[in-house]
């Protein structure tokens, strides 16, 4: 709204200075600093109405017992993430872009299904939540729309994305490009999905999930500004996409909102994300790399939440196949996911939490070289 407000003062009245709210760079900016100042006033607020309500975390049987403390502290902080994120957009976004649009929708249908989640489990008292086959319909149908939406749609989003709307970019790779054909929206499903999945997992230990998500929405910032400025993309031989550079102001919401919650998920958490914030996050993520067709580089941008995820689907596979030949199944891993591996082998939260930060930053810088190592 004051991305208007400016431009009209600007082009009816000639007020000098307010050109500069027509940049892209100003405008991220201008929104990282409002998610953050959103999320300290809001997040009081949020956790005073969570501890009114007794909305807080129940018991988990599926982590260490060190996390037995952790039990009634206050969850569904993803509502402080959201309004951190989906505020600043309203401010400084052009909500008439077509990207904006769809990562809009992607973040709230996916924190819409977390939220439902997060009710039915602690305020419905409802142990599993929302049952798995209901949260994963709604996160395919969110994938479905927005692959749809490329597919059939590209020119409503961006008359530059009809010539890559199938097609995305190989890291490592000058003038590769990968054509999916009627292939791509599934695998746009399989991407939303997994990642909200994948970051839902890595939602373990205070202040995990949101710091790693912060680091990798930076990254994505530079990226989608790149995607959107004519001569860098030129320069880095990736395809230009128009009006992509305007998901920069989205991913430095991400980051500003990500920074303001991690004051008070930090160790020890007064909140939680819950199923609200992880899902919403994860998603995202995910919608960003489709948007900006950089869908290959997911595996190394979001590895931390990569190998979260396989340590997951290693443990059961690995203990159905033993308990199958030897009649007990047995671990790879004392607890998955990862984290709790760690944690079991005594290290403590704090520490596991800041060297996921140091692997995650190794991650995006390994995913910004392959713009220039091709």
């Amino acid at each position: 709204m004051l991305y208007y407000l400016f431009e009209i003062l600007h082009r009816e009245f000639a007020i000098p200075g307010l050109g500069v709210f027509k940049y892209i760079t100003f405008r991220a900016g201008a929104a990282a600093v409002t998610a953050l100042i959103v999320a300290f006033w809001l997040g009081p607020k949020i956790i005073r109405i969570l501890k009114a309500k007794q909305i807080g975390e129940a018991a988990k049987l599926d982590a260490p017992k060190t996390h037995l403390k952790k039990a009634g502290t206050p969850t569904m902080g993803g509502l402080i993430v959201l309004g951190s994120i989906l505020i600043p957009i309203l401010l400084w976004g052009d909500l008439t872009n077509g990207y904006i649009i769809l990562i809009v929708f992607v973040t709230a249908g996916l924190g819409a299904v977390g939220f439902l989640d997060d009710y039915l489990k602690v305020v419905k008292k409802k142990p599993k939540g929302l049952i798995e086959e209901y949260k994963l319909i709604g996160q395919v149908l969110i994938g479905l729309i927005v692959g749809s939406v490329i597919y059939f749609f590209p020119q409503w989003i961006d008359a530059t994305l009809v010539k890559y709307n199938t097609s995305t970019t190989v890291p490592f790779f000058k003038h590769l490009e990968f054509d999916l054909g009627f292939f791509y929206i599934p695998m746009v499903v399989f991407i939303i999905t997994a990642t909200s999945n994948a970051v839902n997992l890595t939602d373990g230990l205070d202040g995990l999930a949101i710091g790693t998500v912060g680091i990798v929405a930076l990254a994505l910032a530079v990226i989608s500004y790149i995607s959107g400025n004519a001569i860098w993309s030129e320069y880095l031989t990736i395809p230009f996409l128009k009006g992509n550079g305007e998901l920069s102001i989205f991913c430095a919401a991400m980051v500003g909102a990500a920074l303001g919650f991690l004051w008070f998920n930090s160790h020890p958490a007064q909140v939680f994300l819950g199923d609200t914030g992880s899902l919403a996050l994860g998603g995202a993520i995910g919608a960003l790399t489709v948007l900006i067709k950089k869908e290959f580089l997911l595996p190394t941008l979001g590895g931390i939440f990569l190998i979260e995820t396989m340590s997951v689907i290693i443990q059961r596979l690995y203990f159905k196949y033993t308990r199958k030949r030897y009649g007990e199944g047995r671990r790879v891993f004392k607890m998955a996911p990862l984290h709790h591996h760690f944690e079991m082998l005594g290290w403590e939260e704090p520490k596991i939490v800041t060297r996921f930060y140091i692997i995650t930053i190794l991650f995006v810088i390994l995913s910004l070289a392959t713009f220039k190592v091709r």
